[in-house]
């Protein structure tokens, strides 16, 4: 089969690899009828996350029909179309019964490498690193999906693939970056990234009844997006202060919950930061914490700084600022499961718009190494590609 693979940094291919079997019971096969690139895999690209293996398949936004099931298993039957979480989970361990997804306990196969990277293991995650598993992604035309019996979902008749494909990863993420902000009715949300997770906190925000919603970006096509999917306020960090426009709209307050939707590779604004990031970009790959470190500054005390954004090891923060203000931090790779009921009924009754940041799309998964490339460097106008391999 054709899959798009990770040969080292910068270096996607799309290959011929075996076609995925039954390794177990529980397994199901899946013909990948839409998979898309997400920012995080962006971070692979450019080999910020340790313990990739030329070779390995990529993508953890997809879903498709069922072509083949473990001995015994009853969830699924072949020609289901079926919805896959990115974190893979056991249904068994105590954090699955806590409802905490992200962190089970045993569907890592590398659960050891985890811990002595972040003390305990976490779940294990498709087409992301050896650190979280080593399972091969769903950007190919076709996936094992283990423990098929607990995460994923049957797809609602009568709704597309496009409608669905989000409520993999960047929907749910989204949703808990606001949820996180604890917004009651009435707040200040930030969101630094306008890219699709910030544009799906945007409108989470909205729903959940903020007040005034601050998108931050840079990249016209997505404040543009922002613009029309809630944000109120747009604040172009390479042109304006983004702390002071913070206070200014705030009324001097600040914001009552930030999103930091970037993550680990932010570019800083203006001054010596940006100079800094500059050379940081043109002769290291350390992560460069910006966007958080600017959010954790911007929120009011005793707010809520809310981390979606990936970041895979050490940064530095000011605590002493986290401290002072009396902030709380709240963050996590995102629960997929626990939101997939609320949001599938929230696009059934029409309240997301899932598919107009879909800029790009190929239904030839050999487009796919110049089309990571023009995510990454955000030309054509790209926010969002979706593949259509099948």
């Amino acid at each position: 089969m054709k899959a798009l693979c990770w040969h080292g940094k910068g270096d996607i291919r799309c290959d011929t690899v075996p076609d995925p079997r039954i390794e177990d019971a529980r397994d199901i096969i899946l013909k990948v009828t839409s998979c898309a690139i997400c920012g995080s895999d962006l971070h692979l690209m450019d080999g910020q996350m340790p313990t990739m293996e030329a070779g390995d398949v990529l993508g953890h936004e997809f879903m498709g029909e069922v072509v083949e099931v473990g001995q015994g298993f009853t969830k699924f039957k072949k020609g289901d179309r079926v919805v896959v979480p990115f974190n893979i989970n056991c249904g068994e361990c105590r954090q699955c019964r806590l409802g905490n997804w992200s962190v089970c306990e045993r569907s890592n196969r590398n659960g050891a490498m985890a811990a002595a990277q972040f003390g305990y293991p976490t779940a294990g995650l498709f087409g992301y690193s050896h650190l979280t598993g080593g399972y091969a992604g769903g950007q190919a035309e076709y996936v094992r999906v283990p423990m098929a019996d607990v995460a994923p979902m049957l797809a609602p008749e009568g709704v597309d693939d496009e409608s669905l494909l989000f409520l993999t990863d960047i929907l749910p993420t989204g949703w808990q970056g606001a949820e996180h902000c604890e917004i009651k009715g009435g707040e200040v949300i930030a969101v630094w990234g306008a890219g699709p997770v910030g544009l799906f906190a945007i409108q989470s925000a909205k729903i959940m009844g903020a007040e005034r919603i601050i998108a931050i970006d840079t990249v016209p096509e997505r404040l543009a997006l922002a613009r029309t999917y809630g944000a109120t306020d747009i604040i172009d960090y390479a042109k304006e202060d983004v702390f002071e426009r913070i206070k200014e709209i705030s009324k001097g307050e600040g914001a009552d919950g930030v999103i930091d939707c970037v993550g680990m590779e932010a570019s800083a604004g203006h001054g010596v930061a940006s100079l800094v990031n500059t050379l940081q970009e043109k002769l290291t790959s350390t992560e460069r914490p910006y966007a958080l470190m600017e959010a954790i500054k911007a929120v009011r005390p005793c707010g809520i700084v809310s981390v979606p954004g990936v970041y895979g090891g050490p940064i530095p923060v000011n605590m002493g600022m986290i401290v002072q203000k009396g902030l709380t931090m709240k963050s996590g790779q995102t629960h997929v499961k626990r939101y997939l009921e609320t949001l599938t009924k929230l696009i059934q009754a029409g309240k997301i718009d899932m598919t107009s940041m879909i800029t790009h799309r190929s239904t030839n998964l050999a487009d796919g190494p110049d089309l990571y490339k023009t995510f990454r460097d955000k030309k054509d106008g790209c926010v969002k590609v979706v593949f259509h391999p099948n």
